[in-house]
């Protein structure tokens, strides 16, 4: 996937319209269709990894799976194993419903202590007693910008049952996690080309309340691939993962997104680009799945845009 006729038609849309098709091309190349051999041991060094799917009714959503340095693992770089023993896991994580072989499956690794991010996209190959497996379709870097770094101080191996609550709007905690998220994950998809998930960073509050049911997330200026907004362009459904470090909880929702082009004015928040995209929320799971690990909080990201207002 490494020049524009590989891109999708959905990510070509956006990077023509963005006036980025060339950078898009050039960035292009960093994509391959297995995780490269360097990538490997970072793979195989990290607690946590991201995962987005696709529920038996058809609704994508984003999780966070987290286990000891090996848990995760590419030995040849054609395919990802993921260690889950089904004795650690939670079952009101969406994600246990909608594993099932031939599903599409993003996967992203990131450390937060040093911002260094690798996404890798593919289909489920086989899920057992033991954990899950993913062919590659493909895997690439990402530039560290708008990771608000943390460190790992903790992680409880132990099981234990989440409790769980869910809803279709925003009120009380649910809606304090928002307004006071730094960092999330988002999961998109397209017809053929598969899933994707992807983080989002900035300052407190990047992420605005519209209404009860809809978000407001601003796109900063990125590597101009686009693929989160590409298959926003094609398919509006997607799914968006907030974490709670500090209260060890994980609100995960589900719902469509609307591509906004042209915000630019005195209350523009978007970082000079003018884009952000609407999330307006179907359905919502609240879980206190972040008990296991304890984090601490270094820096915010010098990248993050600041508002003007």
């Amino acid at each position: 996937m490494n020049d524009s006729s590989n891109f999708h038609d959905g990510e070509r849309a956006v990077q023509l319209r963005a006036g980025e098709a060339f950078i898009a091309k050039r960035n292009g190349a960093m994509v391959a269709s297995t995780v490269v051999r360097g990538a490997r041991p970072f793979i195989e060094s990290q607690f946590m990894v991201v995962v987005g799917s696709v529920d038996g009714h058809d609704r994508p959503w984003a999780s966070i799976l987290y286990g000891r340095p090996g848990f995760a693992r590419s030995s040849d770089g054609s395919t990802v194993r993921i260690d889950a023993p089904c004795g650690t896991r939670d079952m009101e994580d969406p994600l246990w419903n909608a594993l099932r072989a031939g599903v599409p499956v993003g996967l992203l690794f990131i450390d937060l202590g040093t911002r260094r991010r690798y996404r890798v996209n593919g289909a489920l190959r086989e899920i057992d007693e033991g954990g899950f497996e993913v062919v590659v379709r493909e895997a690439f870097p990402n530039c560290p910008k708008y990771i608000q770094r943390r460190q790992l101080r903790a992680l409880d191996e132990a099981p234990r049952r989440a409790q769980s609550a869910s809803g279709t709007v925003l009120a009380g905690s649910v809606a304090a996690i928002v307004t006071q998220a730094d960092t999330l994950f988002v999961a998109s998809r397209h017809p053929s080309a598969g899933l994707d998930v992807s983080h989002r960073g900035g300052d407190r509050g990047f992420a605005r309340i519209v209404d009860p049911a809809t978000l407001r997330i601003p796109d900063y200026a990125g590597n101009s691939l686009f693929n989160t907004l590409g298959n926003f362009a094609v398919d509006p459904h997607a799914a968006i993962a907030i974490p709670d470090f500090e209260n060890g909880r994980l609100l995960q929702l589900t719902g469509t997104a609307t591509l906004r082009w042209n915000d630019e004015g005195l209350d523009d928040d978007t970082g000079g680009t003018g884009r952000s995209w609407d999330f307006r929320i179907q359905h919502w799971v609240l879980r206190d799945a972040m008990q296991r690990a304890a984090w601490d909080y270094i820096d915010a990201s010098p990248y993050n845009p600041h508002p003007r207002t």
